[in-house]
């Protein structure tokens, strides 16, 4: 019978620390491995851990651009095993993004079968692709082995990897990198490496260049898709000023004349980072949901290029009509992010700017510089004292080859006889018999004056910033040679154009017009009927159980709709977009950014020229006119301003002359007075309608005093008020008896 473990660990080793503080400890602990280790590229060679553990452990096993390919499987292997002992697949999955020419505008790795496609299909699995570096990959590794960077213990202390890479490419922004941290983010755009280059060079003459100067260099992102460009320079600038902005991204599109006046468009490039499956699906679905009538079809010919083929209905509509309506719709026209947030040389997160971060590539590249001389110095050194030493060799050979057949232990001999150093005295005794002949002596001489040479230009190299940075700009004058526009790779995709105009069109160029019902259920599901449902027929359609018809409003498929909410915010829903009738529906509060804890007060059709009177439950309220109100986010638009533990409670269409107010209490108290004292606003709180310490305001509405007060179907005729008529802000009485207890106006 096995012994129990009696490994207790003593009370007193035991410490009491808050569950709070704890937590945070740990938090913060995770917090800075994800930030520093995985989510956030260095600005130096533009490279998170993973990618740079790739490629480093790719160098390791020679897979340079001219050797053979390697199974991917191995490469991964390696890495797990000597670097980043992490899954995989993440790994694998790395590995694929770098090798895909659609996804990386420089590809670090070369790969060698299915690496996946544009539509979103995956790549095989890593057994079956085969992987090597590319030649912007041997860029950035060059002169990893002369001391151009710092090394660290790997996660087991077997090997060190390092720390950055040399980065003789400026990756950061030419490949761009995104990644979502703890608590901060990252999202760069890929740009031109001519661009970047012609930048770096600027920078190096003008240290303190204006980022509008550097803007004209770098004109912009550079997709490796392509795509059309469309945000405005001034947007461009500030976004590169601050580190933070957007990209109006569009796809590239032509017009193929066809006979009879038709015409079908041609999609020829599409934005970065869209699936073009999936883009496909989403047009597909706007022509099954008749949301574009005047789109026919759309069909997939794409090959190795891209071509998606748009056909219309009718040759009558604009192209560039049919594709404003598409861009608005879907991923045709994308918005790309920038947040320049990096780590800079000291491992801190911060956002830079264009120039900050082109400055901290070129502070890389002369650190890079100055440890590569100085290991090439201190090489050359050593060098040259051993061929001091084959000279003196050459000079005294007969006492030297003596001196080795007679003593036992020549080397001390040799190094007292001919004041020789020990590395000398090593390396003639390790010269080869061969070596002794004549031509070989002409030979060293050779040598020893080229490395002193080559001795002095570095010495003044590192005793002289201007020579520095002259060798730096001779290096980027290379890399803009070999990556540059005039190469294959480096041509410029995305084209620049300026911010298109709005094109002129109405709605029902788009949308079929066709009466409709908008219902609205207790629980909040909407959708809508076709044709004009009256209450029966709206009450008799299938609803989830335990709810029922709250709202049903008659409108057009071209309509749109307001919402009013008890925050006090209006939210306009376009007719064409809400669900069918055929099923439940969807949850309104998916549609629109309203609070589980807020309520709706009311639907209306938009109509314009309207106004509308708005009150909270505290018995304040304003006119407001219908146009002010229409929003154009789901985040709705405030119109009525709240105080802590009020809501919207009323609303109500001002007829056309209309003269009075009618506002009406929890309490059933009633009071009329001029609509005149109530004033027209756009937004705010209001003034108060009807006062009363212990009661809320019910409903409130706007009438024309000669026509009688509608209530609940029932018209009550104007010489029957005169003893609720008051002034605004009054408590008002209870009604007479006999007539209508409804405490809203309104069934």
């Amino acid at each position: 019978m096995a012994k129990r473990s009696t490994n207790v660990v003593p009370l007193a080793v035991v410490k009491p620390v808050q569950f709070g503080e704890a937590l945070s400890e740990r938090y913060l602990s995770y917090a800075l491995s994800t930030i520093m280790a995985r989510s956030l590229p260095d600005v130096r060679d533009g490279l998170k851990p993973v990618h740079r553990r790739l490629l480093y452990a790719m160098r390791q096993l020679r897979l340079d651009p001219n050797s053979a390919f390697k199974k991917s499987a191995r490469v991964v292997g390696d890495v797990i095993g000597q670097y980043h002992p992490h899954g995989d697949q993440s790994i694998y999955d790395a590995l694929v993004r770098l090798a895909q020419d659609f996804a990386a505008r420089y590809p670090l790795i070369e790969g060698q079968g299915n690496f996946g496609n544009i539509d979103g299909d995956n790549p095989a699995a890593m057994r079956y692709t085969e992987a090597r570096l590319t030649e912007v990959a041997e860029a950035l590794l060059a002169g990893i082995d002369e001391n151009a960077v710092d090394f660290r213990p790997n996660y087991d202390g077997s090997t060190e990897e390092p720390i950055v890479l040399p980065g003789g490419f400026p990756n950061l922004l030419a490949n761009g990198a995104a990644g979502i941290a703890v608590g901060m983010a990252c999202s760069i755009p890929p740009h031109n490496a001519g661009e970047l280059c012609d930048a770096l060079l600027h920078l190096i003459k003008t240290p303190n260049a204006r980022v509008e100067t550097l803007v004209d260099l770098v004109k912009g992102p550079d997709f490796p898709t392509g795509g059309i460009l469309v945000e405005p320079r001034e947007s461009i600038v500030e976004a590169y000023k601050t580190g933070r902005g957007a990209f109006r991204l569009r796809a590239k599109w032509e017009k193929e004349e066809l006979p009879r006046g038709q015409y079908r468009i041609i999609v020829t490039e599409i934005p970065y980072q869209v699936q073009k499956g999936k883009l496909i699906e989403r047009i597909a679905e706007i022509i099954n949901a008749k949301k574009l009538p005047i789109l026919e079809d759309v069909h997939d010919e794409s090959a190795d290029d891209v071509r998606i083929v748009l056909e219309p209905r009718t040759g009558q509509v604009p192209a560039e009509l049919l594709m404003e309506q598409l861009f608005k719709q879907t991923d045709l026209e994308i918005r790309f992010p920038l947040n320049l947030n990096v780590l800079d040389k000291d491992n801190t997160p911060r956002v830079m700017n264009l120039r900050e971060a082109l400055q901290a590539f070129l502070d890389h590249r002369r650190e890079v510089l100055v440890r590569r001389s100085t290991f090439r110095l201190a090489e050359i050194e050593r060098r040259l004292e051993i061929l001091d030493g084959y000279l003196i060799a050459y000079l005294n050979l007969d006492k030297l080859i003596k001196i080795i057949r007679e003593e036992d232990e020549p080397k001390p001999k040799m190094i007292k006889a001919f004041g020789l150093t020990d590395l000398q005295a090593e390396a003639i005794l390790n010269m080869r018999l061969r070596a002794l002949r004549r031509l070989e002596e002409f030979e060293i001489k050779g040598e020893h004056k080229k490395l002193t040479a080559e001795r002095k230009d570095l010495k003044a190299l590192l005793k002289d910033e201007t020579l520095q940075w002259g060798k730096i700009a001779d290096e980027v004058q290379e890399t803009k040679r070999k990556f540059g526009g005039k190469t294959p790779l480096g041509r410029r995709r995305t084209e620049l154009a300026d911010a298109p105009a709005e094109v002129e069109h109405a709605v029902e160029d788009f949308v079929e017009r066709e009466p409709m019902t908008v219902i609205l259920s207790e629980k909040g599901w909407i959708r809508a009927a076709k044709g004009h449902l009256d209450d029966k027929s709206a009450a008799d359609l299938k609803y989830k159980e335990g709810d029922q018809a709250r709202f049903a409003v008659h409108a057009q498929s071209t309509d749109k709709i307001l919402v009013f909410g008890t925050n006090g915010r209006f939210y306009t829903l376009g007719c064409d977009k809400l669900p069918s009738a055929r099923g439940h529906g969807e949850p309104i509060r998916l549609m629109i950014e309203l609070g589980n804890e807020q309520d709706i007060v009311t639907l209306e059709v938009l109509k314009g020229g309207r106004k509308f009177l708005v009150a909270s439950d505290a018995g304040r309220g304003f006119i407001v006119p219908e146009d002010e109100v229409v929003a154009q986010t789901k985040n709705g638009k405030q119109v009525l301003n709240l105080a802590d533990k009020e809501k919207a409670q009323a609303f109500a269409v001002v007829p056309e002359g209309a003269d009075s107010i009618a506002a009406l209490s929890e309490g059933r108290k009633l009071l009329i007075f001029p609509m005149d004292q109530v004033p027209e606003m756009g937004r705010g709180r209001g003034v108060t309608l009807q006062k009363s310490k212990a009661d809320q305001l019910s409903d409130a509405q706007a009438f024309r005093l000669a026509d009688g007060l509608p209530w609940a179907n029932r018209v009550i005729p104007a010489s029957e008020l005169k003893f609720w008529r008051g002034e605004r802000a009054q408590a008002g009485r209870m009604p007479e008896k006999g007539w209508p207890r409804a405490k809203r106006f309104k069934d």
